[in-house]
């Protein structure tokens, strides 16, 4: 599927951006209402809240940085969505001293559970942001993806020690607190009361790749984003994705 509103760093988003896209075209069918409210938590520089807002909903992106929400608000008027998309300085621990509950129709949670203390509550403070019928799209770290990396980089006992180790790390160096398996990410979701519609593994060729060889070889981009699309549905390749994608779904009874 080929659309404009697609993030530019089509490689590591394609196929999150999918999955987003045609639940928030089932949450505005099922709202009756084409514009949604959508909140964004860790949402950084927009990388989601822009294409969101372009496709005409109503975003609010909490982020810890200053720095982010800058680039976020210079981002959204060059995309002339300004007035869409709106910037609040806080996290997801915090996040009901910021925005308030059960205020939106979806909510993005992406790349913010592993580096939280509690992963549970993160997750508890997006669902209860949500509307009494509403969509959360929950983005984390993969550990096969990271296993499968250290090994291919010739790490051997990193990559064993990212097996055994209860947060998924690789050593001491590893920049990344906390990895996820499938039923570890789908497990936080199930135990809000949500049901789980969708697990997909984002990345799990294109981390892999030489960069060299997508660079200039004559289509590559596409053939490895097709690729990606094909892959990510399947249990056997989604245990090996850098990240894992799991939308979270919740109808009012």
């Amino acid at each position: 599927m080929s659309d404009p509103m697609r993030p530019r760093a089509s490689l590591r988003t394609a196929v999150v951006w999918e999955v987003l896209q045609e639940a928030l075209d089932r949450r505005v069918k099922a709202a009756g209402r084409e514009t949604l409210d959508v909140l964004d938590t860790g949402g950084g520089t927009g990388n989601f809240a822009v294409p969101v807002a372009l496709l005409g909903h109503r975003v609010t992106v909490v982020d810890p940085s200053p720095n982010a929400l800058f680039a976020l608000e210079r981002r959204a008027a060059e995309a002339g969505v300004a007035d869409r998309v709106r910037g609040v300085q806080g996290d997801a621990h915090g996040l009901f001293d910021v925005v308030e509950r059960s205020a939106y129709d979806a909510v993005l949670c992406h790349g913010v559970v592993e580096y939280m203390d509690d992963p549970a509550e993160g997750v508890r403070n997006a669902v209860a942001a949500l509307r009494p019928s509403g969509t959360l799209s929950l983005l984390a770290a993969g550990l096969g993806g990271a296993v499968l990396a250290r090994a291919l980089a010739g790490h051997f006992t990193e990559a064993r020690h990212a097996l055994s180790d209860p947060e998924g790390r690789w050593g001491e160096g590893d920049p990344v607190p906390r990895r996820f398996t499938t039923d570890q990410l789908t497990d936080l979701v199930s135990a809000t009361g949500l049901a789980v519609g969708a697990v997909h593994g984002v990345r799990v060729f294109a981390d892999l790749v030489p960069g060299v060889l997508v660079d200039t070889e004559p289509g590559a981009v596409e053939a490895l984003l097709k690729l990606e699309e094909a892959a990510a549905e399947l249990p056997a390749f989604r245990s090996v994705a850098t990240q894992l994608h799991v939308l979270g779904e919740r109808e009012a009874s």
